[in-house]
């Protein structure tokens, strides 16, 4: 669906910067639920699970979600068009919201179980927002376009816990006020995808090219290391801010504080995008993912030092911030290393891959928290130390790529 970059130059980025309009809003509206669920979806797991290691299994499950859906919604937007595709993710979150509401309401952790793997399909589908950002962009825009689309989190990332924290306790049964309002969001959200204006993909011909197959596309070193930094930047975000709640309310402070410091998280993910864009123009997108992770590796290091609020706050908020140099550098360099042709093939292949391993992450989250050890502080400093090895596997990927002709820098 973009257009072959030699055909692409920054005077035709009207219709791009329009595009990337609209996908900021989806990204502020739509984006909204998923801090809401992020936040409650543990604590609720927790309160409906008989075994409290299993906490944590309705994020996992949503994320596994993603990854499930991850290449059926790639395959749809490449033969239907953004539009439909995000349609489709906008149904999904509405089902799976109106499934869990129910479950709620009868206490079924398996049926909630159930609505949290359907929500997966909206954050699946959510994840090609930063893609579609680039389909009508030019080279130069690109960085920025992808860039901006994530800032779109900074606005969700307020307005989330806001109407959380308002609808939370609005009935009886609790968090169930929350899930009708995820229904709406979604409803309602769906209405911008009408002013989008991608072209959809041309019915392929025989003599199309027909591009690389995906183990030659994983044979491709800035593909590899890409889809490495993005999955092991998400992953570790994930890992960490599934458990936050948990450590939080389990070191005696109250639920909505859990909530504040899942909204500084998110902040932090997404305030930096506004110049993300302009770092990896300036200076590349290598420097820029070695950057994010080094800062994760921060983010641990914080919250090993103690289980004062102060510590939450400010590991979260280091935390997101690596995570979003870590993964907007990550998606840079994917989107300017293949062919219009394998778009669909990769970006499908990459989001598979990465939410499979935010799916494990987040299931070693409740894990790690509740069952590796007999306190709070001990399961928490778990979820921290389990960062070292992924961060080693990405730094020495980059730092491989790095030593490689420069030819290869995107």
């Amino acid at each position: 669906m973009r257009m072959s970059d030699a055909t692409l130059t920054p005077t035709d980025d009207a219709r791009a910067k329009r595009n990337v309009t609209i996908l900021v809003l989806a990204q502020a509206i739509l984006g909204s639920q998923m801090p809401m669920i992020f936040t409650m979806a543990g604590l609720a797991g927790q309160s409906l699970a008989s075994n409290p290691c299993w906490a944590t299994l309705p994020i996992s499950l949503m994320v596994g979600g993603s990854m499930v859906f991850a290449n059926p919604v790639a395959w749809v937007m490449q033969t239907f068009g953004r539009r439909v595709g995000f349609w489709l993710g906008t149904l999904g979150g509405s089902l799976g919201a109106a499934i869990s509401a129910y479950a709620l309401t009868q206490a079924d952790f398996t049926i909630f179980l159930i609505g949290s793997f359907l929500m997966g399909l909206y954050q699946s589908a959510q994840g090609f927002y930063r893609f579609a950002a680039a389909d009508t962009a030019s080279p130069a825009f690109r960085p920025k376009a992808i860039s901006y689309v994530m800032a779109g989190g900074l606005a969700s990332a307020i307005i989330g816990p806001q109407l959380f924290n308002a609808t939370n306790d609005m009935l009886v049964v609790p968090f169930l006020g929350a899930y009708l309002t995820i229904i709406a969001i979604n409803i309602l959200g769906a209405f911008l995808f009408l002013g989008l204006d991608i072209p959809k993909p041309p019915k392929p011909t025989a003599d199309d090219p027909k591009g690389r197959t995906r183990r030659e596309l994983l044979r491709d070193p800035v593909i590899a290391v890409a889809i490495i930094c993005g999955m092991v930047s998400y992953a570790l975000m994930n890992l960490v801010m599934t458990s936050t709640p948990l450590a939080v309310v389990g070191c005696g402070f109250e639920t909505d504080m859990a909530g504040n410091v899942v909204t500084a998280h998110v902040l932090a993910m997404f305030v930096p995008s506004f110049f993300t864009g302009h770092l990896i123009a300036r200076f590349g997108t290598r420097k820029v993912i070695a950057t994010g992770l080094a800062i994760l590796g921060l983010a641990g290091v914080v919250a090993l030092q103690g289980v004062e609020l102060e510590n939450f706050f400010v590991a979260l908020i280091l935390l997101g911030v690596g995570w979003n140099f870590g993964f907007i550098g990550a998606t840079s360099m994917l989107a300017g290393a293949h062919a219009p042709e394998e778009r669909g093939r990769v970006q499908g292949m990459n989001d598979m891959i990465v939410f499979g391993c935010v799916t494990i992450a987040s299931l070693a989250s409740g894990g790690l928290m509740n069952c590796s050890g007999g306190s709070t502080v001990e399961g928490w400093n778990a979820v921290n130390l389990a960062m070292v090895p992924f961060l080693a596997l990405a730094g020495a990927s980059l730092i491989w790529l790095m030593l490689r002709p420069q030819e290869d820098e995107v």
